[in-house]
């Protein structure tokens, strides 16, 4: 109650009120009024929302301070078939409800990702699944986005060949593939010469080439190459888009066998804020990571005696930051993160990433 008072059975903004309780855990103690100042539940506001604010006569619109960046996040499945409906409806009910909750939908490993501000956040979030809208979900840390590149150059064929009793399939084709640099992206090129590809399957090829890339030789989307259309043959009747195309994912297989494929791991550009005296306990919280490098620290603008402490921390390795920041600082420290680059990843680790991703079910 910001001012004013509110009794049981007068209205707000339309709304009756029916009930004043406060709350003490689980426990509700009933009261006829409120007055300023006061924290109370009101009952049966079904057209009421979270941060509006409430009149005699009409909803008010409040200036709230702009929800905080997520830290950390869980992937949720439900334990029971035929309640994926019912959860996304449940995730949404508690992200309008609470605006520091995000979900995401993953299109690329297919996961529904619950974002909190750390541990207790996300543990009241799956709580209140459960007691409020009776699902029992399972959890678990989300895929990290790893990629994939070349670093050799080949020049490879395709063939497709198919005979059947009516018109067969026939594509042919001569690639021409290159690693680019980190950030490049994908360019395919056509070359031919003297028409030994008619024009019309340029965009097949493309296509082809295209798809092949969504997952690699080690598993995951290839990124930053450079793919040339140099030669070939065709067919009058056989030949057709999906021979072409075909025959494009032949040569790019060849091709991820014989060009290096090499795994990139997503690396993030994180500022750790934090008071002076924990500045050393963060730096070092980032160098006990694998791959984590400190960029150096500055004074946090307009708060005496803050630091800001800049790194690059590998995504693969920032799960629990969240957690051990608030444990070496007293529960006073925060980041914030955005992805910066891609970076190869080589030896033990990148093994272990690549046979997980064998075992896995989930689409690249």
């Amino acid at each position: 109650m910001w001012r004013g008072e509110v009794a049981d059975g007068s209205s707000l903004a339309g709304n009756r009120v029916s009930g004043i309780n406060k709350l003490f855990g689980a426990q509700q103690i009933k009261q006829q009024k409120a007055t300023v100042g006061e924290v109370v539940a009101l009952g049966r506001m079904d057209e009421v929302h979270t941060s509006e604010g409430l009149t005699p006569s009409a909803k008010v619109e409040l200036d709230w301070p702009e929800p905080l960046q997520p830290m950390l996040a869980l992937s949720l499945h439900t334990t029971k078939s035929g309640d994926d409906v019912k959860l996304s409806l449940a995730l949404q009910r508690l992200c309008e409800e609470d605006a520091s909750l995000k979900v995401e939908q993953n299109a690329e490993t297919q996961e529904r990702i619950l974002w909190g501000q750390g541990e207790v956040h996300l543990k009241c979030a799956l709580d209140r699944l459960k007691s409020r809208f009776g699902l029992d979900v399972q959890h678990h840390p989300p895929m990290v986005p790893y990629r994939e590149t070349f670093t050799k150059a080949a020049k490879v064929h395709g063939r497709h060949k198919h005979q059947t009793g009516g018109h067969g399939q026939f594509g042919d084709v001569w690639l021409e593939v290159k690693p680019r640099q980190r950030g490049e992206g994908f360019e395919f090129e056509e070359k031919i010469v003297g028409g030994v590809v008619p024009k019309n399957f340029f965009g097949a090829v493309e296509h082809g080439i295209v798809d092949w890339m969504k997952r690699g030789p080690l598993g995951f989307p290839v990124v930053d190459i450079y793919v040339a259309l140099v030669d070939g043959s065709y067919h009058t009747v056989d030949s057709s888009d999906m021979a072409f195309k075909t025959a494009a994912r032949i040569g790019m297989n060849e091709a991820g066998a014989v060009c290096g494929p090499v795994l990139l791991e997503p690396i993030c550009e994180v500022h750790i804020a934090v008071p002076s005296e924990f500045t050393p306990k963060a730096q070092r919280l980032v160098t006990g990571r694998r791959g984590g490098q400190v960029l150096g620290f500055d004074a946090r603008p307009g708060w005496n005696g803050w630091d800001i402490v800049s790194a690059y921390i590998p995504q693969a390795e920032m799960g629990d930051v969240v957690v051990e920041l608030r444990s070496l600082t007293m529960g006073v420290g925060s980041f914030t993160w955005a992805f910066h680059h891609l970076q190869e990843l080589v030896g033990r680790d990148a093994d272990k990433v690549v046979e997980a991703r064998k075992q896995t079910k989930a689409p690249a």
